[in-house]
């Protein structure tokens, strides 16, 4: 066996490995006291704690679409009425709308989705009904997504677990962006997340595409539980809005995030809650619910400023953020701490630039032109969509320049080196009480949260 087939073997057994960013239900489920669907309203700190009600002031994510890269989305939980605006099925194995739960931690992709865009539910006794072209309303029962204006696409995926419809990650990943990005996705969210923080040279073609057709990506830095000791990818990948969690506390938590120099913010991890197919909800943890609440924000301000690059909306999140930790940018909290009435509000001077780098010129320096002989870059499944831009186009590999060969301490810092520099962390233990309530009534069992690529949140029993 050679060294590169090696080393491609390891890179894929990571990527199996790896679950959805961050969720795992406990294994023993408890039973909650009777609860109705406002009580869980109440428990959404973060939308007062991260600036998003203040936000809220300025835009609620009308007219734009995020992709919901996951497990699938139920669409007709009560919170959800109205979000979905498609979705397909890259796996194989599950519906072609991308509405069927599935994979190793099938009620994921409904967790992430009410966080991202809820739009909560009239209680079972109201009369209360939607005013006709007042657009989307707000219930005052059950969860509200960050960006509850914002459509959802879900694109379905079978990771975690042996794929039932024989697609690999390395197929699934790059098909799911390039069919997000033609079906009209501005951001696209990944709660999911690996052991490892290369990523197949499949990959990069469709991560390309994204960034040429100028589409925000967020992704979850992952939980040292789940063995995400360091960022793994896509969260590790040039470009790409990489989330780390906070404790109650607003610190970095030490059971959901992990740490990495590709983070870029940090959100809220801990304590979250979110709905489950079939309309019920859950407690859970991890990055992989702190994603969609900086993508939720990446929504609202693509709507105020339909005009604004990816690379403006990304500086305008990371340049806003409170700074927290070591002065500067650093491996836990990336620029800072979210702050989303100030990435609504404040006066941010404009860049052509993304602070978080570039996988085309990531492309340029270490692939030397091989991604056009790279497997797995063929298109998603047809789609009735016409493509938001003209094709994109692969990078011209160019000969190595004297500041590529002559500076190799610039690969050790820059992304080139990435690998080399992130930061391992300590022992993570998730913590997650997982409940299962039907709007309005009495609790009932619920269901064991897993995961995705691999998980990086969590949910469990102290």
């Amino acid at each position: 066996m050679t060294r590169a087939t090696a080393r491609r073997r390891r890179t894929a057994s990571a990527l199996m490995a790896l679950a959805l960013a961050g969720s795992t239900l406990a294994a023993a489920l408890t039973a909650a006291p009777a609860a109705h669907a406002d009580a869980w309203r109440d428990k959404e700190y973060w939308l007062a704690e991260s600036g998003i009600t203040k936000a809220w002031e300025v835009s609620k994510g009308a007219n734009v679409k995020i992709a919901v890269i996951d497990s699938g989305v139920d669409g007709k939980h009560p919170d959800l009425a109205g979000v979905l605006a498609g979705g397909v099925d890259i796996s194989g194995a599950g519906a072609p709308d991308g509405q069927k739960s599935i994979g190793a931690k099938p009620e994921h992709g409904t967790l992430v989705a009410t966080m991202l865009a809820g739009r909560g539910h009239q209680p079972a006794d109201s009369t209360a009904k939607p005013t006709p072209g007042a657009g989307p309303s707000v219930g005052p029962d059950g969860i509200v997504g960050v960006a509850p204006e914002a459509q959802l696409l879900s694109v379905s995926t079978w990771l975690g677990s042996a794929n039932p419809g024989g697609k690999t990650d390395q197929d699934q990943i790059p098909q799911a962006v390039r069919w997000a990005v033609d079906n009209g996705a501005r951001v696209i969210n990944i709660s999911l997340g690996s052991t490892s923080p290369e990523w197949p040279q499949s990959w990069d073609a469709a991560f390309l595409y994204a960034e040429q057709k100028d589409v925000v990506i967020v992704a979850a830095a992952g939980n040292r539980g789940g063995g995400n000791v360091q960022v793994g990818a896509p969260a590790t990948i040039p470009g790409v809005l990489t989330v780390a969690g906070l404790d109650r506390k607003g610190t970095a938590s030490i059971d959901s995030s992990s740490q990495g120099i590709s983070i870029g913010v940090a959100a809220p991890a801990e304590n979250l809650i979110g709905g489950l197919p079939g309309g019920g909800y859950a407690e859970w943890a991890g990055t992989s619910g702190a994603t969609p609440i900086v993508a939720g924000v990446a929504a609202l301000i693509r709507s105020k400023w339909p005009e604004m690059t990816a690379s403006q909306v990304i500086n305008r999140i990371v340049s806003t953020a409170k700074d927290a930790g070591a002065p500067g940018k650093d491996p836990l909290y990336g620029f800072g701490v979210l702050n989303a009435e100030a990435a609504l509000k404040a006066d941010v001077p404009e860049t052509r630039i993304n602070p978080l780098g570039s996988i085309s010129d990531w492309i340029r320096v270490h692939r030397r032109g091989n991604l056009a002989t790279s497997p797995g870059t063929a298109s998603a499944p047809p789609s009735s969509a016409a493509p938001t831009l003209p094709e994109a186009t692969v990078p011209v590999a160019e000969p190595p320049s004297e500041l590529d060969s002559a500076v190799p301490a610039m690969v050790v810092l820059g992304f080139g080196g990435l690998f080399l520099c992130i930061v391992g962390a300590a022992v993570f233990q998730l913590r997650r009480a997982v409940r299962t309530v039907p709007p309005g009534s009495p609790d009932g069992p619920g269901n064991p949260d897993t995961g995705v690529l691999d998980s990086v949140d969590s949910t469990g029993n102290p």
